[in-house]
């Protein structure tokens, strides 16, 4: 082969376009709104998974994937399906320490960019909640979402989508 040749793969990877995949299940709707609306205006592909079906916008860069139900069904098929350049929004940080590893940027619903560190800052943090919670401790849940949360997520994605070619 010669050395300067590409792959299939490597010129699909060229010139695809990113993905923006949804861990849907448990992302408010406001975001899920502010999403249709990039879609609507950037062309860009916008899928949501998710084990139950849901109702998207009938246009022909948004759909969704409805998995079986399981455990981390939603995450592993958000896991294998996408690829570096592309967004993940979620709020699990598990599914967001293995598609960081992958290359891919991911936020969670209050605006949050995930990075290498962050999420193993969060990882260590949920452990301990966790370790709390199995010893009978009281230990709450997340805050109410804000005003404000939906500002910062709305401000992360706008910096996503400028970034990508034009």
């Amino acid at each position: 082969m010669n050395a300067n040749a590409t792959t299939d793969a490597e010129s699909d990877a060229a010139t695809r376009r990113p993905t923006i995949w949804v861990d849907a299940d448990a992302c408010p709707r406001v975001i899920k709104d502010i999403l249709f609306r990039a879609a609507d205006r950037v062309p860009i592909q916008l899928v949501l998974v998710a084990n139950q079906p849901l109702a998207v916008p009938r246009r022909p860069n948004v759909r969704s994937i409805t998995v079986p139900s399981g455990l981390d069904a939603a995450d592993s098929e958000i896991v294998a399906r996408s690829a570096a350049g592309d967004l993940v929004i979620t709020a699990d940080i598990p599914l967001a320490a293995e598609v960081v590893a992958k290359g891919v940027t991911a936020v969670n619903p209050r605006g949050e960019l995930y990075t290498a560190e962050s999420v193993r800052q969060h990882l260590s943090m949920r452990n301990f909640m966790d370790q709390l919670r199995g010893a009978g401790v009281e230990t709450g849940g997340p805050p109410p979402f804000h005003a404000r949360d939906r500002q910062a997520f709305a401000n992360q994605l706008d910096r996503w989508l400028a970034r990508l070619p034009r």
